[in-house]
């Protein structure tokens, strides 16, 4: 087997109006497609990444909270490249998000921060 790339993540969102503004409007995702399955109360949102990557977002009625952050089991977190890193960090404190400051990767020498979702899922951005 030859893995070709990372197709999606998905995520569970408690607010799907907001989520989806966030990660549309803020992060700048395109809408793939959008599904609303009336019998389990849910939608599913497929977004594209610049690369083909998707980010697949879901409702549910009621979801678990996640246990801790960021070192719960699991998914730690989801990092987008960038061209750079400031540019896109002064675009997210723009729209009223907040930003760690930005670190340097202490293997590879690229910089880096972190920033969260509407639900407080860890997101990174990396450097090209």
């Amino acid at each position: 087997m030859k893995l070709l790339r990372t197709h999606h993540v998905a995520i569970i969102c408690s607010d799907y109006r907001v989520s989806k503004r966030f990660y549309i409007e803020t992060l700048g995702l395109a809408v793939v497609r959008e599904v609303h399955r009336p019998e389990r109360g849910s939608y599913k949102l497929d977004l594209a990444v610049g690369d083909g990557t998707q980010v697949e977002l879901f409702s549910f009625p009621d979801p678990p909270r996640r246990p801790s952050c960021p070192e719960a089991r699991g998914l730690r977190h989801l990092a987008f490249e960038v061209a750079d890193v400031d540019q896109a960090a002064d675009e997210l404190r723009a729209n009223g998000v907040a930003v760690e400051p930005v670190r340097i990767d202490e293997h590879t020498g690229k910089r880096f921060t972190f920033f969260a979702d509407p639900d407080g899922l860890p997101l990174e951005l990396y450097e090209r």
